[in-house]
């Protein structure tokens, strides 16, 4: 991997980018590509680096998008001489790609999502035994202060906990709810903390989800098992199945990328943005590369009622 890349990878991690590493680990020739050669993929399909041309980009497109929504790593074996479906094995597919040139890649698809971020309001021994303990799940918990939190830095936030007992607390609750944070808690009682809910300026609908009393019934009393409870229910929060794909505060949906079937070589490809694509003939059709999207353009009779619009 060039120098370049390593740094344009360091700077995504430190900006909280999610993207997916490829590198070509094996490559059985005629190929363009040669072990080692490495891009980045991300969430909107724009690739950058080298894996091979564009037919192999493709197929890397489509089943790094997958990698990035299920955040599980993927040995991409793609060959020409392969047909029908993809064949799935534990930790490995393997892809037909009709349009090789006669190699065949083997490309390793590694996600790299940033830790879940959790922000914290309070100098409780609550508040404190969060951050203390938010670095054995991986998870980046932050205490902060209520003057320092924005509509801005709540995007991509995963939990917000309240634990300052009764400081600031309604303004970053309010703030959390119109940012859409996943998982927003209070630690209060339960007579307490209605009261609080009661005070914001917020829908009902938007009072109802925060989570009150914070954390799993697990009998805690200490401050230790009660932060532990409330990282445990942010987990549960977290790892829940969306009820749309999208979601809220930049979080990394887990819904299956929309796909589509190139109309031409019939090559099964991503429906992105980045991926080739043309509205001829009324309809939406995307494509592997630039060549297939060219011999549609030029007769789109020929392709009629073959890959419009697009699937999970």
């Amino acid at each position: 991997m060039n120098l370049l890349l390593e740094q344009r990878m360091s700077d995504l991690t430190a900006r909280r980018v999610p993207f997916v590493r490829a590198t070509v680990v094996r490559a059985r020739r005629p190929t363009s590509a040669h072990p080692g050669d490495t891009a980045l993929v991300f969430a909107d399909g724009r690739i950058e680096g080298f894996v091979g041309g564009t037919c192999a980009e493709a197929t890397v497109r489509r089943y790094g998008l997958e990698a990035l929504q299920t955040g599980e790593s993927l040995l991409l074996r793609i060959s020409p001489e392969e047909t029908g479906e993809p064949v799935v094995d534990e930790g490995a597919v393997m892809v037909g790609n009709p349009c090789l040139s006669g190699g065949a890649l083997e490309i390793f698809l590694e996600p790299l999502r940033p830790a879940p971020r959790v922000l914290v309001l309070g100098e409780t021994p609550i508040a404190r035994k969060l951050v203390e303990f938010g670095p054995a799940l991986d998870y980046d918990v932050v205490a902060v202060g209520a003057s320092g939190v924005t509509a801005e830095s709540l995007t991509g936030v995963a939990a917000v906990v309240v634990a300052s007992h009764g400081r600031d607390e309604e303004p970053l609750l309010a703030l959390a709810l119109r940012a859409g944070v996943p998982y927003i808690a209070l630690v209060a009682s339960r007579k307490r903390g209605t009261a609080v809910l009661d005070s914001l300026d917020v829908t009902a609908e938007q009072r109802a989800g925060i989570h009150l009393p914070a954390g799993l019934p697990i009998g805690a009393r200490t401050p230790g098992e009660i932060a532990l409870s409330i990282l445990a229910e942010i987990v549960a929060s977290l790892r829940a199945e969306p009820a749309q794909p999208e979601t809220s505060a930049g979080a990394v949906a887990e819904a299956e990328p929309a796909t589509a079937i190139d109309p031409v070589c019939g090559m099964t490809v991503a429906a992105v943005e980045h991926t080739p694509h043309s509205d001829a003939a009324g309809e939406r059709r995307w494509f592997c590369a630039e060549g297939c999207r060219a011999a549609f353009e030029a007769d789109p009779a020929r392709y009629a009622g073959a890959g419009a619009g697009g699937g999970a």
